[in-house]
């Protein structure tokens, strides 16, 4: 089955997002003198923003990013997924915590690599830690294997769309990295990653910034050095200036290689990196033309098809 029968409300967004976006920018122009009086911003829609989910110990979830189109001024990406954002989080159910749910069923099935969360509709956006920071929003279902694609089982919640508000809560812990991408921004010339995690349990996410990028989480360790918690829990940026920023010269499996680190209130280093898993990759999505039914030659050889 392709990635295009399985279009779900992520993807069913890209349908009418320029449409939408188009109406959004004559409605802006309208309400403009009335934002300025009022303060206020407009805001996306609730969506489906599905998440990749990662950890044992601490649980972490990665949103599945997209770009599509670009708006009329060229201002703003229109997909209501062009946010890269990395939360700390657990589920909880009736006051219950069943985090423990997901992390029993990944330790009994160290095969597998991809775990999924399908969140209710909320607004992203909300999320982050510079303006409203909402600190729950409901999920429908934690899946082992991509909830896109054949084969998941559910581990928390349920299956199909009901409840349409979930059937768990999703605590937010800690924003660990929140940024929303800009058509006028530009990308990294070398290879970078976000490092998060807690003691032993590190990993690194590659920093999204423009169409034809790709999504990453690996897991590595460094060996012979340790960051505090307060150090990894906003992201750290490191740079391997040895490698370009492209899916070829990515972070793979077994790789060691120097990466320069961003001390967040510190010196920075430069360590070495190893690589142990890639728990997820995905490029076709992120491209300046989005392919959602043929997987990259790079997603085959990563055993991330379609």
């Amino acid at each position: 089955m392709s990635k295009l029968t399985q279009l779900n409300n992520r993807r069913e967004f890209l349908k009418t997002s320029v449409a939408a976006a188009a109406g959004l920018g004559c409605l802006s122009l309208g309400l403009k003198a009335q934002h300025s009086l009022h303060h206020q911003t407009l805001e996306d829609a609730a969506n489906t923003h599905n998440m990749m989910v990662v950890g044992l110990k601490t649980v972490y979830l990665s949103h599945l990013p997209m770009f599509d189109d670009v708006t009329e001024d060229g201002t703003d990406f229109t997909s209501p997924h062009r946010r890269q954002v990395i939360l700390e989080a657990t589920f909880s159910q009736a006051g219950r915590d069943v985090t423990k749910l997901y992390a029993n069923d990944r330790l009994s099935h160290p095969g597998v690599k991809m775990y999924t969360l399908k969140p209710a509709k909320f607004v992203l956006g909300r999320v982050d830690p510079k303006g409203e920071a909402v600190k729950r929003f409901r999920g429908k279902a934690v899946f082992r294997g991509h909830l896109e694609r054949p084969g998941k089982r559910v581990i928390i919640g349920v299956a199909g769309d009901d409840p349409q508000n979930g059937s768990f809560d999703v605590n937010v812990k800690n924003v660990v990295h929140f940024h929303k991408f800009d058509p006028k921004g530009t990308k990294p010339t070398h290879l970078e990653y976000l490092l998060f995690g807690k003691g032993p349990e590190l990993f690194l996410a590659h920093f999204i910034t423009l169409p034809d990028d790709f999504d990453q989480i690996i897991s590595v360790k460094i060996p012979g050095h340790g960051f505090t918690d307060a150090q990894l829990s906003k992201g750290m940026h490191v740079v391997f200036a040895e490698r370009g920023n492209n899916s070829l010269e990515r972070m793979k499996e077994k790789h060691m290689a120097p990466g320069d680190f961003q001390v967040p209130d510190g010196t920075p280093k430069t360590l070495p990196v190893e690589v142990v898993r890639e728990f997820y990759f995905e490029e076709s999505e992120l491209a300046v033309n989005p392919s959602f039914d043929v997987a990259t030659e790079e997603e085959k050889k990563s055993g991330f098809p379609e």
